[in-house]
């Protein structure tokens, strides 16, 4: 009954999504986002490019400094799947890529995924620990629009949540770490979030979290040159506070994607805030549309190019118990298949 009750939300969800997206495509004026598209700078858009797949590789060293101490600490393998990961979150909904990318890992350095499960937790947090602050410097300190500038009271708060969590973490102590029994599954279940947790505290120190922190903060930075950098190869006369307010925006879901890549979602929301600031609506699908274009092709491209065996192997992760053919989501399944 359960199962039934997620499916149809989760269908509810995706008919709601599709509503708003075919109203929003019904009001856009696709002849105005077309000559947009075709006076763009391909140069400048070249540029954007590139700047954001150094951004992207900024994050695979921020995983890359909490993966090194629990034994996978090659560097080229953490960009690899870090790109790879990325590339099927451009394919999948809701960020599978990341859940394959702790098998990938896990598989490749024989370390169990617990402990690479818990160093993708600390990545994910630094990712969000770098747009809560902006969100919230950029409230104090830009006049963005009305509707972001109400999250001042929510931005607060959970910066001073996200504080807290860390000082928490900094302040756990680092213990031996315990296994018991495996001959079930609940002693199975049980060391597996032994592990994980056992991770985060090992982990955890002052200066792999000031690293990370400088990491997120430039490649945030280099997400608002990217967005820039491509409305400008528009002519798109946006400022650098509608730029912030437009990431923000399409950033405002954060992990939750229920379309794959975001494609129609992002536009949506990067035009109304645009058109919120006065900007010319059409206009900005078209940056939306460029902007998309440059995370999604060039990222998933070289997602296939440096690891192909990711993608190829994440359509037999669940071959025990799973159809041939039937994609299966790695959180899915039981920990004993991870290790």
């Amino acid at each position: 009954m359960k199962a039934h009750a997620l499916r149809a939300l989760r269908v509810a969800m995706w008919v709601a999504v599709g509503a708003f997206l075919i109203l929003f495509a019904t009001r856009v004026q696709w002849g105005d986002t077309w000559r947009a598209l075709r006076s763009a700078s391909l140069s400048i858009l070249l540029a954007a490019a590139a700047v954001n797949l150094v951004s992207l590789a900024l994050k695979g060293v921020r995983w890359w400094v909490f993966l090194r101490p629990v034994g996978a600490d090659s560097f080229w393998l953490a960009m690899r799947a870090t790109f790879a990961g990325a590339g099927l979150n451009n394919l999948l909904v809701a960020n599978s890529g990341d859940a394959a990318r702790v098998i990938f890992v896990s598989r490749a350095t024989r370390v169990p995924s617990a402990k690479i499960l818990a160093t993708l937790a600390l990545e994910r947090l630094f990712e969000l620990s770098g747009y809560v602050l902006m969100l919230v410097l950029g409230i104090w300190l830009l006049p963005l629009p009305g509707p972001i500038a109400e999250l001042r009271p929510v931005a607060i708060t959970a910066l001073a949540a996200l504080g807290f969590f860390v000082l928490f973490l900094l302040s756990r102590e680092k213990t031996e770490e315990r296994v018991t029994d495996e001959s079930h599954w609940s002693g199975r279940l049980r060391n597996y979030l032994r592990r994980f947790t056992h991770t985060l505290a090992s982990v955890s120190t002052i200066p792999r979290f000031t690293a990370a922190m400088v990491l997120s903060a430039g490649a945030w930075a280099l997400q608002i040159a990217t967005y820039q950098l491509t409305a400008r190869a528009v002519h798109f006369p946006i400022t650098f506070t509608g730029t912030v307010a437009c990431l923000l925006a399409v950033n405002v879901g954060f992990a939750l994607r229920p379309t794959p890549g975001n494609v129609g979602v992002f536009q949506l929301l990067y035009a109304l805030t645009a058109a919120a600031l006065g900007f010319d609506s059409n206009a900005a699908v078209a940056v939306a549309f460029l902007i998309q274009t440059q995370q999604i092709l060039p990222v998933t491209a070289m997602g296939v190019v440096l690891a192909p065996e990711f993608l190829r192997k994440r359509r037999h992760i669940g071959t025990a118990g799973a159809p041939a053919g039937v994609a299966v989501n790695p959180l899915d399944l039981p920990p004993e298949q991870f290790e």
